[in-house]
């Protein structure tokens, strides 16, 4: 198996990976209350998924990821505009914050959090596209 990058750089974005996408999420919930949110999860994350592209090649982050980059830029959009139609369907101006739960859970719910999410999911998905584009026009050793 030919690998794209080096064993040191192999074992590193197998260890590398997950705690981005953990310190990602982390900055995403974080954003209503302190600096973060959406797009500097969505960079964070991002760049963990290029680490993998790196060490392991295009097709093993094909792979792992099971979702075309683009389908992220997509649920991402409809996630930022559902956040806008429950203040629009109270009669409050458009994007006020609704805070709620879930009756069930009591776990809190909030429009913003909805709206990061989607600004999450479109900058994840637009930097997948172009990393993975630029990454099938090399002719590196990961073009079999």
């Amino acid at each position: 198996m030919v690998r794209s990058g080096t064993l040191i750089l192999g074992v590193a974005a197998q260890w590398l990976l997950p705690l981005q996408l953990l310190f990602s999420v982390f900055l995403l919930l974080r954003g209503h209350d302190a600096p973060g949110g959406g797009f500097i999860a969505g960079l964070v994350a991002a760049g963990g998924f290029a680490l993998y592209l790196f060490a392991h090649g295009r097709r093993a982050l094909s792979r792992m990821l099971r979702v075309a980059p683009r389908d992220l830029i997509g649920l991402g959009l409809v996630l930022g505009v559902l956040s806008a139609l429950p203040a629009w369907g109270r009669g409050e101006p458009f994007f006020t914050a609704q805070w709620g739960a879930l009756p069930w859970i009591g776990l809190p719910l909030s429009t913003p959090l909805l709206f990061d999410l989607g600004v999450y999911l479109v900058v994840l998905g637009t930097l997948l596209t172009a990393i993975t584009a630029l990454a099938e026009r090399d002719p590196g050793p990961d073009s079999r």
